[in-house]
């Protein structure tokens, strides 16, 4: 059936998406002071399934979750459990606010690829939003330096990973549900992981199963999130509005680690903001969400 487009619906979703990446950024740094990356991702998984079970049974069982499309579900989770994997190994080597950065590469491969293989219409409206985003991000990181960090090459190889994961969620909410997707994830990436995690589990202290709970947590339902966005909007319409967490990683960077916020960081915030607000104003074209 056909949902009504609503970028105000799709902007509700995606403020929760950034909420709680937001808050898995400093979990991820903070749990990867003690943690492998491989077990960070396969308890985040594996609880996350705990926490979807009631999503799960409240949608129709285990036989609702039923998919016409396994081989989608499989290279999505393959190719976002990477892209995470990346990410928060990322966090180990560069600064939180640099890897969060890199990542705005994102939408690039985003709308290449929801334009390619989805059949979306990058207009002018949407590639100019989609520009000043990218200008922004680059004032704020500011490239130049005599020599690229591994770091900085591992965060952009998860930013086209997460290109990928992101076209794909557009394409399976056309058939199906979030609950849905959420579950295949959960199930998938718990699999993926299980033989690595082992292979270098250490029991977390107290502290860091406090860590590892938010991370599943959030790293579970802002997808949810991201899903019920892309119900309400093109691709090319929801990823430009995650370009806000640029300025508000800044912040928190600011806040929890004294990273400082100058002119520049300013200056690329404000362009990122401008790019939403056309990106909201640009009109689009009706959107099909699942049955």
């Amino acid at each position: 059936m056909t949902r009504t487009p609503s970028k105000i619906k799709a902007a509700i979703w995606m403020a929760g998406w950034l909420l709680q990446l937001l808050v898995v950024a400093v979990a991820g740094r903070e749990a990867t002071r003690e943690l492998n990356v491989f077990q960070i991702m396969e308890l985040r998984s594996s609880i996350g399934f705990l926490m979807v079970l009631p999503l799960v049974l409240s949608s129709g069982g285990f036989a609702a979750m039923a998919t016409r499309r396994p081989l989608q579900h499989l290279v999505r989770n393959l190719a976002h459990y990477g892209a995470q994997l990346g990410w928060f190994y990322a966090l180990t080597l560069i600064a939180i606010g640099e890897v969060v950065a890199i990542e705005f590469t994102t939408p690039i491969w985003t709308a290449i690829l929801a334009a390619s293989f989805l059949g979306e219409r990058v207009n002018a409206g949407k590639a100019l939003a989609i520009v000043l985003g990218l200008v922004g991000v680059i004032i704020i990181v500011r490239p130049g330096i005599s020599h690229i960090n591994p770091g900085q090459l591992i965060a952009l190889g998860a930013a086209v990973l997460f290109g990928v994961s992101i076209a794909m969620v557009k394409s399976l909410t056309q058939t199906e549900s979030t609950v849905k997707i959420i579950f295949w994830m959960t199930v998938i990436q718990s699999l993926a992981g299980i033989i690595p995690a082992l292979y270098v589990w250490v029991w977390p202290s107290p502290h860091v199963w406090g860590w590892v709970l938010v991370i599943a947590f959030c790293g579970t339902f802002s997808h949810y999130c991201m899903a019920r966005a892309m119900l309400y909007a093109d691709a090319t319409v929801v990823v430009p509005m995650d370009f806000l967490r640029v300025p508000l990683t800044a912040i928190v960077g600011w806040l929890l680690y004294a990273e400082q916020i100058d002119l520049l960081t300013a200056l690329g915030a404000a362009l990122i903001l401008c790019g939403n607000l056309l990106n909201l104003r640009s009109p689009s074209p009706p959107v099909r969400a699942a049955a």
